[in-house]
Formats: structure tokens, sequence, C-alpha cells
């Protein structure tokens, strides 16, 4: 080890670790020291998950070595991680969905704490943070983004001197993050060490002060990001330009393909928010983007327009002006509706599946892999590699398990299973979620390259310069209402947050407000 490791709080060389048919880490050396947040930065599949895990006791390394405080220390579990004083927000949900926030919390701490002073410590936690927490709540009820918070909020509840985080604000409010960074800022002011993994290179630039690069498994490039720009950070991850999304959509729209007329509907669960009196379009050769903080009724609308949960009245969502609203997720993707669901591991794919099997689940009645009730499985495995090639899916294969796959090339292949059945309406929840910036593009192109084609899209985001870019129309969910949809050329930002704010009026439409 170099001698100034000496004062490092981590401090690792040489960090190799092999699955079959993948080097994730090669020779991985990385310092981080007191006070400092240091970015991890790289490419879905480069080894920066792998790489986290092994310092927070999940995986085992090949080889190499790990310092602690200046001492040689090997991470045999996440409980030895968290009694050293290392923390970790996974970018994978480890939450049980049947049981509240605190019992989640609970079984994440190693400090026995009875219930009823630890839901006062979560509530005092997430009321300083600003991460808005209901500890009695069940997990099955949260929206994405609630449930980041309960992961967050459980970490910070264990004082970590090294917080490592895996995408933390890939599902939060542009508010939630800020107040995230204002308080890493303070975490990291009294002398603890951030170890920082998200593919928004902008806020990179905000927060970090030193960044190492992945590329491959292997260290390709350290820097201070804040003298670098968003554009230099994803060349030195992708080694090369960094191409940019291209709207280049039909001259005029066509007809309507996905029509909502005035849907109501309650939520399943008793903490969810019900949908109230929502009405859409969207037409052949469009994407009409749909942006709100979370949990303000974007599951139930999903839920909807996919055809899990079933509508009062079949007309309430009609596709090419048939009714479907009382029609499940089978017969609406026979119609020619593809769905990319808001969680990827459990609704988007089953884990323990291979891709090939997972190929199957979506697309079995648009692809040719079932005859006469017989599986087909040259054409399970030739429709998963065309994905994997087609994405630039970092896997060994087919058969790998979905499971195996980072969250980038997870997202990405479900993205392109869905894109490749040629849909004729694509309903995509957080299509980006969790990829780097060259995925990222690709994704986006992609969906622009299918409402060229002639197909309708409709994309349910947080991101708003996602939905900015690639959006043809704009509108707003809060607390269950749709705002009217906007041309997005014609609205700003300030407008979109007013319209999050919940400031529209009965018809949909803004209340602009006026200085006094």
């Amino acid at each position: 080890m170099a001698s100034d490791d000496a004062t490092a709080r981590l401090a690792l060389a040489g960090i190799c670790k092999t699955f079959p048919g993948v080097v994730a880490n090669d020779g991985v050396s990385l310092t981080l020291r007191p006070g400092e947040i240091h970015a991890l930065l790289g490419e879905n599949g480069a080894g920066k998950s792998t790489l986290v895990k092994i310092v927070y006791g999940v995986l085992r390394a090949d080889s190499g070595e790990m310092r602690w405080n200046g001492q040689p220390v090997q991470v045999a579990s996440p409980a030895q991680a968290r009694r050293l004083g290392i923390g970790m927000v996974f970018q994978h949900f480890s939450l049980f969905d049947s049981l509240s926030v605190a019992e989640n919390i609970a079984l994440g701490i190693d400090e026995k704490v009875p219930m009823r002073d630890l839901t006062e410590r979560i509530g005092e936690v997430s009321a300083h943070y600003g991460l808005a927490l209901d500890p009695g709540r069940h997990v099955h009820t949260l929206s994405v983004g609630e449930r980041q918070r309960v992961e967050i909020v459980r970490c910070l509840l264990q004082n970590p001197s090294l917080l490592i985080m895996d995408e933390p604000t890939s599902v939060l409010t542009p508010q939630e993050a800020g107040r995230l960074f204002e308080t890493l800022r303070q975490l990291a002011s009294e002398g603890v060490t951030v170890l920082y993994i998200s593919h928004k290179l902008e806020e990179i630039r905000a927060l970090c002060q030193a960044a190492t690069v992945l590329r491959g498994g292997k260290v390709v490039a350290t820097c201070d990001p804040r003298t670098e720009t968003a554009w230099s950070l994803a060349q030195m991850m992708i080694g090369g330009e960094l191409a940019t999304p291209v709207r280049g959509g039909m001259d005029e729209t066509g007809s309507e393909r996905l029509t909502v007329r005035n849907l109501s509907l309650e939520s399943e669960h008793p903490f969810g928010t019900p949908i109230r009196d929502v009405s859409l379009t969207v037409r052949a050769g469009e994407i009409l983007g749909i942006a709100g903080v979370a949990g303000n009724g974007q599951p139930e609308l999903l839920a909807a327009l996919s055809g899990e949960t079933l509508c009062p009245q079949a007309d309430a969502i009609l596709l090419d002006g048939r009714p479907v609203g009382r029609l499940g997720p089978r017969a609406r993707r026979a119609r020619g509706v593809c769905v990319v669901p808001e969680e990827r591991l459990g609704q988007g794919t089953v884990p323990e599946m291979t891709l090939s099997e997972n190929g199957f689940l979506s697309a079995y009645l648009r692809s040719g892999m079932l005859r006469q009730g017989l599986l087909q499985l040259r054409a399970m495995s030739r429709f998963a590699t065309d994905i994997i090639e087609a994405y630039s899916v970092m896997t060994p294969g087919p058969a790998a398990a979905a499971g195996s796959l980072s969250g980038g090339n997870l997202q990405k292949f479900i993205i392109g299973r869905e894109i490749l059945q040629d849909p004729d309406i694509l309903i995509a929840a957080h299509p980006t979620w969790g990829v780097d910036a060259g995925a990222a593009a690709a994704i986006q192109q992609a969906l622009l390259d299918l409402a060229k084609a002639g197909a309708a899209v409709l994309v349910i985001s947080q991101d708003l310069d996602e939905l900015f870019a690639i959006s043809d129309r704009l509108a707003v969910i809060c607390e269950g209402r749709l705002s009217a949809s906007r041309h997005t050329r014609d609205t700003t930002v300030e407008q979109a947050g007013l319209l999050m704010g919940g400031m529209f009026d009965e018809a949909g439409e803004i209340i602009e407000t006026h200085a006094a």
C-alpha cells in the first residue's frame, strides 16, 4: 500500500473478483479519506456494484487487500461492516413487502431498540432530513421513491463513518435530492466519508470532491469532478464519444391510440393514492410524458393502464377506440400494449429465472415462443440474445439469471424486451432509472424511434430533464389528479414545478402565481 494511505479511512489495493464468464473487478485500487465525498463512476457492468459489495461484506474478493483506518481487514459480512462503521444504501431494495417500515428498519440494524423508541427515532431522522416516512405503513403500499427513503433512513440511523450510496437519487425529486445533498455535506463536514455512485453527472460535479472511473472492471481515470464537464466525465466512462438523442418524430401525429376518459379508481392499498377523474390521450407518433413526485398515484395509474387493476367501466380506457378497461394484462398485450413496470426486480423480472425465461413471460404472445402449449426454447434463447445484442446488456448470455445482472443492465434488458416486441402502445415507468449516460441516451433514442415509427408512447418519470428531452407533450400527476397536457416546447421547468406542487385548477390548467 502507498505510504499516504495510512491516513485513509478506507484503502483498497489490487481488488480482483470474477464470476463465470465475467471479470467484474480487475486489480482495482481506491483510497477514501475522512470527510471526503468520493464518486465511483462507470458504465453499467463496469464493476461498481461488485466493488462496493466487497467493501460491505456481501461478496469476498478473490485477491487484493483492504485497509480500514490503516489496518488490514477482511470484511466477512454486512454485520461486520456495520460494526466497523460502514453503512450502505443499495440500488436494489432489500425490504420485506409484508412488513412495516419500522419492522424492516429493525431487521436492518444490529442495535436492539424497543419498537416504540425506534418508531420515534425514525420519525425524528426522516423529519430532520426531509425524507417523509410513516413507520407504520407496510412496504408493499409504498412507491419506489418511498422505498428508497426507507433504505436511506435505515442507514442513517446507524451513524456510519463510511456511507456508501448506490444510485440514491434515482427515484428522488430534485427537491428531495437537494435535501439529501445537504445531509451528505453535513456528514462530510463532521468527518464522515461518503462513497457515491450515480449516473447523474451534474450532481456528481456539484457534490463530490474526487472521482474514480471504472471501465471493464479496471480503474481508467481519477479526477476532481468539479473541474470537469458532464460531457468529459461521460467520455471517461464510455471511452469514446457520447451520442445524444435526436428528435425526429412524425410531421403530424396520427389517430388516438390510447385514451383515458374520466378515470376514477380507489387504491387497492390503504395508504395508496386514489386516481381522480384522470383523462389523457396519446396519439400515434407521439410521446406523452407524465411527471410527478413519487407517491402521487403513479403506481395506481400504471396498474390501471397495464390491466393489473381493472377499471369500474370498460370505456374508461380505450385502445384504438375499443374499450379495454375490464380486460387484464394478457388481453391488452394481445392488442398491442407493452409495459415497462416501475420495479424491475419482482415486477419487471423474476430474479431466479433466466433471461430467456423472463423474455418469454412478457413476449410469448407476440414473438412465437409458444406453440400448441409447448415452449420454443430456441426462439426464447434467440429473443433474449437479440435483446442482449441490441441493447448492449453486459451478461454471460441468455441463460444467466436476471438477478445476476447489475441494475442498469437489467433495466436495459426490460426496455429491450418490450421495444423488440414492436408494440403499438408502449407504457414505460422510469425508463432510464439507474442506467449510465450512454445507455440512457440509447434508451431515449429507442423511445423516439418507436414513436417515429408510429407507436404511441407514454412515459411516467420523475426525471424532468428526460421528459423535456423526449416528450412532445407533458402532464403532471399530483394527489391522483392529472393536469392538462402542455406542449413541451411551450413549457418551462418552473411551470412544471408549479404543476408538481398541485397548482392546477379543476380543468387541469396551471394556476399562475404573481408576486404581490
